[in-house]
């Protein structure tokens, strides 16, 4: 396990370039580029908030201790903390099979394909609550003080997701099925799972007389997630210590488990691709 982290280490400058690789191909020959990193987060809100909104009536929660009440930007941020979620996922579950070619030609790290995945969309997260981060201000929420805290959050969802996907990547070059069984039907059931387009209050008041059920639900690590960001930037206030530490040891242990379950099935892959 350690002779394997000193193998991903010494291929750092590797995995930057396998990183910008995937960064120059992803809007190669779009007119607007990188602005769909904006746009595709900005358009989904609308219609979502066309959706619940004025559709089903929902309502933002009233931010605590900021005040603010604001459908469409609670939306907002809970969805960019998906969006990256949901597209790493994805990305990195196919990232071997859709670099068979390479892996059979030249060995090297192959987690380091994972790796680089990841970190191209963390470039799109980092855009999308940038923009977040001007809607927030521009109306009334000060959200500069509570930069480092997202960005330690972005770093555990960071963590997170690469050990996921080591597992998930993994899994799809012996079994394909898991390409659909994941992408079309378990982030489905996930997304409504979370509290994106509603409140997580409904959740504890619907389960209020069903206790396991409730922790069943809150031992999410994605609801964890997005609540936590809602909290630092919607309602301007800290995550809960027992939150953060949740996510902190629920981020390491997916990361060690991928790295163990890559290295134990990796010997293969060439073949198995």
């Amino acid at each position: 396990f350690v002779s394997k982290l000193s193998e991903i280490t010494a291929s750092r400058e590797l995995i930057v370039n396998l990183t910008l690789r995937e960064l120059r191909s992803r809007y190669k020959r779009s007119v607007l580029g990188w602005a769909w990193s904006m746009l595709n987060p900005l358009s989904t809100v609308i219609i979502y908030t066309l959706v619940f909104k004025y559709f089903f009536k929902a309502e933002g929660p009233v931010g605590r201790p900021s005040g603010l009440k604001n459908f469409s930007i609670y939306l907002f941020v809970g969805l960019t903390a998906w969006n990256f979620f949901s597209t790493s996922v994805n990305g990195a579950m196919s990232s071997l099979v859709g670099n068979a070619g390479l892996i059979k030609k030249v060995y090297f790290p192959r987690e380091g394909l994972v790796f680089a995945t990841v970190a191209a969309n963390v470039v799109s997260f980092l855009i999308e609550l940038a923009v977040a981060g001007v809607i927030l201000l521009l109306l009334g929420n000060n959200v500069l003080p509570w930069i480092p805290v997202v960005l330690l959050l972005v770093a555990l969802e960071v963590v997170f997701v690469v050990g996921l996907g080591l597992m998930l990547a993994v899994a799809n070059a012996y079994f394909r099925d898991m390409q659909y069984l994941v992408g079309s039907i378990l982030l489905q059931v996930l997304f409504y799972l979370s509290p994106i387009v509603y409140q997580i209050d409904r959740v504890y008041e619907a389960t209020a007389a069903r206790p396991l059920l409730r922790r069943f639900y809150t031992a999410n690590p994605t609801v964890q997630f997005i609540e936590a960001f809602h909290r630092a930037l919607y309602d301007l206030r800290w995550p809960t210590l027992a939150n953060f530490a949740y996510l902190t040891v629920v981020s390491f242990v997916s990361l060690g488990l991928g790295l163990v379950v890559f290295h134990r099935f990796e010997g293969n892959l060439a073949e198995e691709l």
